[in-house]
């Protein structure tokens, strides 16, 4: 059989198998009652993830799907790199509203290759026909389960195929439209506001070229931003200063932009010209004007298409960036400023339901730059990450706790009693004295000072990451709160615990 023929029948085999997911949603949305299992394989196919005990943080990010067992009747497999410590597995279920845990617990499977290279989690099941075994036959009707990824690529398209159940993401051959050059089409395409630059670039010829265009048509751009078509959290960005450079035709102007693109400033610690070039030439990726202003905030807007093609606006946050040149994604407060979160939702709607239309399914975020000018927020739409992302796990953690819900046209978000909900999260809590700590070690502190999410007032923190403890010195946390003072009261106060408990340095706040 030709490899295209091949290829074909994968791909009508996988297009079978996601129509399951249209009947599946239907029974869900009208009544949680009916049974169905949820695999969770949050594997992870990026650059920034450096060693095994970052991986199986990550990987522990998403535990809060442990909530989803709330439906009496559904059954959740999650996979892991490397075995959950069981007192973890004892907190998420502790947070259950309602539920029985022991009750949940039995309808709960772990799985782990104990497998701790850096390699993605999918790769390493699918390279493990008994595990892969084991897993199927937890599935107690393949008509109603789903696979729930972290990113989707072929990996996980594989891993449905095997599994026999539809995946709930965005089919890998839309990936295009979520890599750097692919939003700048839709942006121009779809009419959304967005910064000036050039796409499809492969080479530090096109890079030259293409900023030279940029001066000729806005003289006035101070830096530039080169971004790899795949990069996360933008750790694929680098700064190009282009400051006191020769006139636009110089005849050293190139030679000028050859020599600032040599020292152009990475976001990922360790970056080289040379490493970063050969990226690009592999990738391929764009150059855009770097935002400036003298108030100018980073937002984003969280989006689904649904089985059935219904765009829905989930939530608005604003991000809390930092690393060398504020670009990395540190955490978020929920909701984003309403002096602008309707405006970046309106564009947002535009990318969804053209993301509807090309066939796209499950969630996907919007990021912004907004600035200030003459008392009017003006929105920039920078990238369109097509999979789960930072901002997930604490939204859909308040959803599942609360079972309140976010109204897009005032960007309140709003629990069953009537109160306001807010937060402030961050996967980046972290001292070199936090590596005393064990998880356990962190439940004590938490409940002694009063720190553990409430379900009686339903404020309070929500920790993840524990893994990352010992090794790392990092954990991360959801602090709710009723306003955006009391959130970020909560947050800062549950840091500053940390630090007293463990004689460490408070560390600055994103």
């Amino acid at each position: 059989m030709s490899e295209q023929k091949a290829a074909t029948d994968s791909q009508a085999e996988f297009d079978q198998l996601q129509k399951k997911l249209v009947p599946l949603w239907k029974s869900i949305e009208r009544f949680n009652q009916d049974p169905q299992t949820i695999v969770v394989v949050p594997s992870m196919s990026i650059d920034a993830i450096s060693s095994g005990a970052v991986m199986q943080a990550y990987e522990e990010r998403f535990l809060f799907l442990l909530l989803l067992l709330r439906q009496p009747r559904a059954r959740l497999i999650y996979v892991t790199s490397q075995t959950i410590l069981p007192s973890v597995i004892d907190y998420y279920l502790g947070l259950l509203p309602g539920v029985i845990p022991s009750h949940a617990r039995q309808r709960l499977f772990l799985i782990s290759p104990l497998d701790l290279s850096v390699r993605p989690l999918s790769d390493k099941l699918l390279e493990r026909p008994r595990l892969m075994e084991r897993i199927r036959s937890l599935i107690m009707d393949p008509d109603r389960a789903h696979l729930v990824p972290f990113n989707t690529t072929n990996r996980e398209k594989e891993l449905a195929l095997r599994l026999g159940i539809p995946m709930y993401g965005a089919d890998p051959k839309f990936f295009p439209l979520g890599t750097k050059s692919g939003c700048r089409t839709i942006f121009m395409e779809e009419n959304v506001p967005h910064p000036l630059g050039v796409e499809n670039l492969g080479s530090k010829e096109d890079l030259i070229e293409a900023i030279a265009q940029m001066r000729a048509r806005k003289p006035s751009i101070k830096q530039v931003l080169v971004k790899l078509n795949e990069g996360v959290s933008g750790e694929g960005n680098a700064v190009i200063d282009l400051s006191g450079l020769p006139a636009l035709g110089d005849s050293k102007e190139k030679a000028a932009l050859e020599e600032r693109l040599r020292s152009m400033k990475f976001e990922l610690a360790g970056g080289t010209y040379d490493s970063y070039m050969k990226k690009l030439q592999e990738r391929k990726g764009v150059v855009e004007e770097r935002i400036m202003g003298e108030e100018i905030r980073s937002p984003s807007v969280q989006l689904r298409v649904t089985p059935l093609g219904v765009v829905e606006l989930l939530s608005t946050h604003d991000q809390l960036l930092g690393g060398p040149s504020g670009q990395s994604y540190l955490g978020c407060v929920f909701p984003a400023d309403p002096g602008y979160a309707a405006l970046i939702t309106r564009e947002a709607v535009k990318v969804g339901r053209r993301l509807a239309k090309e066939g796209v399914i499950g969630r996907f975020a919007l990021d912004f730059v907004v600035v200030r000018s003459n008392g009017k927020w003006e929105p920039y739409a920078i990238e369109i990450n097509l999979r789960k992302g930072g901002t997930t796990h604490p939204f859909l953690t308040l959803q599942f706790l609360t079972d309140g819900t976010y109204d897009p046209e005032t960007a309140i978000f709003t629990a069953p009693n009537g109160q306001q909900k807010f937060f402030v999260a961050s996967d980046h809590v972290e001292s070199r004295s936090y590596r005393t700590l064990t998880p356990d070690d962190l439940f004590d502190i938490v409940v002694r000072h009063d720190l553990h999410f409430d379900q009686t007032r339903q404020t309070g923190v929500v920790f993840h990451m524990m893994s990352a403890l010992g090794e790392l010195g990092r954990t991360g946390l959801t602090a709710v709160g009723n306003s955006h003072e009391d959130a970020k009261a909560t947050y800062e106060r549950a840091v500053t615990v940390l630090d007293q408990e463990t004689g460490g340095p408070t560390p600055v706040t994103p």
